[in-house]
């Protein structure tokens, strides 16, 4: 049972009771007079308006390629099925499991069912609360001789409530520092997401790229075996040395063995997205595919930096300053007097059995009215702590978005660069297969040694291999802007503005 705070220094209690055997004692402040007092402090209060932080700003990306024009504004977006851009349907069927299985958004789901519940029972504060109640007791009075003692039972049944008004918007300024914080843990439950399924998707295109690698490793040791058997029949026949043997050999070798290393990545890489998915290892297969290595997301003349409004670690931020800066205001209304409003009815009895037909009814109002006179300035104390988290929470808002642009103009600078990489490593290595395919040819009609024969091959295996690794990463970087723009750049409705 809840009940109206005991007097002490600084409480003004006012409780009237009325029982049939009793008189209501005299000179009692009305309750009216006391409510009409707290009435008039509440229009006293003056609670703290929120001041929405400022966050740096670009009007458009130093290293965004020429033509990127502001486009829609950041409440006509939504992030979509992003990863629909690189166009492998058995890409599209596997990531979106990643949302339903993956153990940590499923973390980040309960966390945020947590700060749901957390809103609910902060708003409960707001009304009143009941309680049902009920005691029985035995009392006696010794003499002395035991015949002649006296002891009798006492038994209660009773309702009471209690309700404490907010009437300097303590419980309500809770209430929405708990909303705000509900909005950030929506905001985290979302970053998880895209952390997740980015981080998957990565996997899966190095996966392919790796199985790409691996036929081409296969293709050219079945050009090497050639290769040792042309070098077996020239020293058998005379007409090379044995050196042209063995230098085919170990060539043939050491392809085996990145054969074998490229093997060992392509586990790693399906077991991480067997965790990824929420499976065991054991549980996930992926069968060898064809790798897009010529799909590209292209990024759109018309993608502004306000995108970034979209990212989710930047709105979790966002939210909690806001939840910080209501804090502040929560924390002033400890300079106002507590008013608590309580109510008692119920029935005594000497016996279980009477409860419910005995006339002894009884029943009280109460309103009490309390203020603390000296706290040594614990409450002002209070008041800097949540102005000092309210500054780091604007802090720590600012260097989000920092951050962000940052992430953008990175992965911009990588894509540009990257593709001037693979066209210049596609180059290459069209002239790494020219050379290494004259160079065996003269070295059939024997007008070089093997070692030049080897050195074209090892040249021209580097040069497919950086080229396809060049490809990914151009991809890589694709996707990683993707998840710096909050989750790819398709216009339609869903993105919660700066402020």
């Amino acid at each position: 049972m809840q009940t109206a705070p005991a007097a002490s220094t600084g409480d003004v209690p006012t409780r009237l009771r009325r029982d049939p055997m009793t008189k209501p004692a005299p000179h009692q402040p009305s309750i009216v007079v006391m409510g009409t007092l707290a009435l008039l402090l509440a229009a006293c209060a003056n609670p703290p308006q929120r001041d929405a932080p400022t966050a740096p700003s670009s009007a458009a990306f130093k290293e965004a390629p020429p033509g990127w024009i502001a486009a829609a504004p950041a409440d006509t977006l939504e992030h979509g099925p992003w990863w629909s851009l690189f166009d492998d349907p058995v890409l599209d069927g596997l990531v979106p499991a990643v949302a339903v299985s993956n153990q940590n958004i499923a973390a980040a789901v309960a966390a945020y069912a947590q700060a749901r519940a957390l809103v609910r029972e902060q708003r409960a504060s707001l009304f009143p609360t009941a309680s049902l109640n009920a005691s029985a007791s035995r009392a006696g009075a010794g003499r002395a001789s035991p015949a002649t003692g006296s002891t009798g039972n006492q038994e209660r049944l009773g309702l009471s409530a209690s309700w404490e008004p907010d009437l300097w918007g303590r419980i309500g300024g809770e209430v929405s520092a708990a909303g705000a914080r509900a909005q950030a843990s929506a905001a985290d439950l979302a970053a998880a997401r895209l952390s997740a399924q980015g981080e998957f998707v990565i996997d899966y295109l190095s996966l392919r790229e790796t199985d790409a690698e691996t036929a081409l490793l296969r293709t050219t040791i079945e050009g090497y075996q050639r290769a040792l058997q042309i070098a077996g029949n020239r020293y058998a026949a005379g007409v090379a040395p044995r050196t042209d043997v063995l230098q085919a050999q170990t060539q043939l070798a050491n392809t085996q063995a990145d054969l074998a290393g490229l093997e060992r990545q392509r586990a790693q890489l399906e077991h991480a997205m067997a965790v990824l998915s929420g499976q065991a290892p054991a549980n996930f297969t992926l069968p060898p595919g064809r790798w897009n290595s010529s799909t590209m997301p292209s990024m759109p003349v018309g993608v502004p930096s306000a995108l970034l409004q979209r990212r989710p670690d930047i709105a979790a931020a966002e939210r909690r300053v806001a939840a910080a800066n209501t804090d502040v205001g929560v924390a002033r209304t400890a300079f106002f007097p507590s008013l608590t409003l309580s109510a008692d009815a119920g029935k005594n009895a000497t016996r279980v059995a009477d409860l419910l037909t005995s006339s002894a009814t009884s029943w009280s109002l109460g309103i009490a009215l309390a203020e603390t006179l000296f706290d040594a300035g614990a409450r002002p104390a209070r008041v800097d702590q949540a102005r000092a988290s309210w500054e780091q929470s604007v802090a720590q808002y600012r260097q989000t978005v920092i951050t962000a642009f940052q992430d953008v103009e990175d992965q911009l600078a990588a894509a540009r660069v990257l593709e001037q990489q693979q066209a210049l490593r596609r180059q290459a290595s069209e002239a790494a297969d020219l050379a290494e395919q004259q160079m065996l040819n003269r070295y059939r009609q024997g007008q070089v040694g093997y070692s030049d024969v080897v050195t074209a091959q090892i040249a021209a295996l580097s040069a497919r291999r950086t080229l396809m690794q060049v490809g990914v990463a151009r991809q890589s970087a694709a996707l990683s802007l993707i998840q710096a723009l909050g989750g790819g750049w398709t216009a339609t409705q869903d993105a919660a503005p700066l402020p």
